[in-house]
């Protein structure tokens, strides 16, 4: 945390503090939070103060990291401290991830003082149904989600938000953690999209928000191992995993638009399981040039993370998390040991699945609707290089894999200061040569990777394509056959009109359920998408549309209000439709095609794009 960030504060805290407030400040309450997030503050140890103005400081009291307690924020103001200004400061700051679980079971949850509407922790939920308390916090979580749909980016400001705050809270001590993420995304979402931050989507916090209410409809309906999906788990610290014996695979550079950099090293052990070794803190990409050439955090190896991801390594008193990520605890020990090219065991059984299958593992993996299966987002091919295509958003490297499959390879970071694009661009300067490559799958209506390491184009070895750079003296003769190129998109999927739909389930969260009671008729739409053979859709969107504008009135005349928990379940109902359509068609474009690499195929349509002369 620099001088300039504010200390995350936990969840419960920052609902407390605004439940504290009288009506007249929550209206107030999004004004003063603009105004503090304006005003200049600095850290001293584990302090924040922000100068309210020239007379007044708040602080905010971080032992550890996150603001704990109502009390370890305190302000100087004449009203304090029942003044908006240490509710403000709680909303501007992020929210503090819940802190995991000790491998022998929950921490007890320690009360905050400041409130008395904190529920008290139950035991451990049994497995054959959810309890009373899990499905009232469950309806507390839908409440507080359909209460973002029916205003919008625009209304949801900070009172709606300690609403979700405080049902994340109540979820967690229910034992719902899956749904009480789910919340704690949605408010981080929001707090991005209202500051004008560079990188929120509309898609994500669509996505999000059909995670929180997906999860809390399931809560009261779910048993047995669908339930535990349901409910999720906490994160756990790493657990023994004994003695591994693991071979490097390649280490990618990583960084976040937090500014944040680091590498990630990739190792598969003699089971097959992949798991990775990390280094990532604060300092952005300079930070993950340097790491990649440090030693890596595990045992008493003194081998960089460069060289463990073509090394091997023998593990004793191995911890691993159940994201597969290696821990670094006092009892782990590690010496250097031979790795394996990709072409050896038990590297080479990475390149033996089917792209299909892959790629609808891979699906599984990146799907926020999909109950967590542990499963990798990496897709290992062997293909050949056709060259580079133009794309509205720059330029990919088109390939050719088995079963005929044509996939578009992705640069997987454009900063310049790595070495991803202008590796890329070397290798569309090679068509028809042959690599064995590592990408990351993009869900789109085509075959899609960022791409990530690869084969050595001549000669032997690897090559990370985030960290090396390829000279022209590493390409092969230029004199290969080359494919012909890709003629102009006609797919399937590159014009499906799902697009109607999802653009109304976006526009919801955007500008609330009102704005979407206006947009007039939809006719026009829905008689596009339902003569693409969508019916389903089109019904949908029907649907979703009249219960935007439907009011039903009194016998006075008067306008009831809206029926928000029939307008969720529409929009729910139309975002997890289109989800699941959109993963689908990803899928069948991995479909083979009869051709491969050997068979000299012509390239079907891929979307949208042109040949690069």
């Amino acid at each position: 945390m620099n001088a300039a960030e504010l200390p995350p504060v936990a969840p419960e805290v920052t609902a407390t503090l605004v439940e504290d407030l009288s009506p007249r400040l929550r209206k107030r309450l999004d004004a003063t939070v603009t105004k503090l997030a304006a005003r200049p503050r600095h850290r001293d140890g584990d302090t924040v103060t922000i100068a309210v103005d020239d007379e007044t400081e708040l602080r905010l009291y971080a032992p550890g990291g996150v603001v704990a307690t109502a009390d370890a924020i305190t302000c100087g103001c004449l009203l304090a401290p029942a003044c908006a200004h240490r509710a403000a400061a709680a909303c501007a700051a992020p929210a503090a991830d819940p802190v995991p679980e000790p491998a022998g079971g929950p921490t007890p949850a320690v009360p905050d003082p400041a409130s008395a509407t904190a529920p008290d922790p139950e035991p451990e939920p049994s497995p054959e149904g959810a309890s009373p308390a899990q499905r009232a916090a469950a309806d507390a979580l839908w409440s507080a989600g359909a209460a973002v749909l029916e205003a919008g980016v625009d209304g949801a400001g900070a009172v709606t938000q300690s609403a979700l705050l405080r049902a994340a809270h109540t979820a967690r001590l229910r034992h719902l953690p899956r749904a009480a993420g789910a919340a704690l995304s949605v408010v981080t979402l929001l707090r991005a999209a209202r500051t004008g931050d560079p990188s929120y989507r509309t898609a994500g916090l669509v996505t999000a928000l059909a995670e929180l209410l997906g999860t809390a409809h399931r809560v009261g309906r779910a048993s047995g191992a669908e339930l535990a999906a349901v409910r999720g788990r906490e994160r756990r610290p790493y657990s023994p995993d004994g003695s591994l014996r693991l071979y490097g695979l390649f280490t990618e550079p990583v960084v976040t638009d937090s500014g944040h950099g680091g590498v990630r090293t990739w190792v598969v052990g003699s089971d097959g399981r992949l798991c990775t070794v990390g280094d990532v803190a604060p300092g952005g990409v300079g930070r993950a040039l340097g790491v990649a050439d440090r030693a890596v955090r595990l045992g008493d190896s003194a081998l960089t993370h460069r060289e463990l991801g073509r090394a091997g390594l023998a593990v004793s008193g191995a911890t691993v998390s159940p994201d597969g990520r290696l821990g670094a605890g006092k009892g782990v020990k590690a010496v250097t040991a031979r790795g394996a090219a990709w072409t050896e065991p038990p590297l080479a059984a990475l390149w033996e699945t089917p792209p299909s299958e892959q790629a609808a593992r891979a699906l599984r993996s990146t799907s926020r609707y999909a109950d967590p299966d542990g499963g990798s987002d990496l897709l290992f091919l062997d293909v050949e290089l056709l060259g580079a295509v133009r794309e509205p958003g720059g330029t990919c490297l088109l390939a050719l894999c088995e079963g005929g499959v044509p996939v578009r390879l992705a640069v997987a970071d454009d900063d310049p200061a790595l070495a991803h694009r202008d590796n890329l661009m070397l290798l569309a300067t090679a068509p028809g040569t042959r690599l064995r490559i590592i990408g990351r799958l993009v869900p789109a209506l085509h075959p899609r990777l960022t791409l990530l390491a690869c084969s050595h184009p001549t000669g032997e070895g690897t090559v990370d394509l985030g960290l090396d750079r390829l000279r022209r003296a590493d390409l092969p003769d230029p004199a290969a056959p080359v494919h012909p190129a890709p003629p102009q998109p006609g797919g399937s999927g590159a014009h499906s009109p799902l697009h109607l739909l999802e653009r109304r389930v976006e526009q919801t969260v955007a500008a609330g359920r009102a704005a979407l009671g206006m947009l007039g008729d939809v006719t026009a739409d829905t008689h596009r998408v339902r003569r693409a053979g969508l019916p389903t859709a089109a019904g949908l969107l029907t649907a979703l549309c009249a219960s935007a504008a439907r009011r039903e009135r009194d016998l006075f005349g008067r306008l009831l209000p809206a029926d928000t928990d029939g307008f969720a379940t529409c929009w729910l109902t139309a975002a997890r439709y289109t989800a699941a359509v959109a993963e689908s068609l990803c899928v069948a474009a991995w479909e083979p095609t009869g051709e491969g690499p050997d068979a000299s195929p012509s390239v079907p349509d891929q979307g949208p794009g042109r040949a690069v002369a």
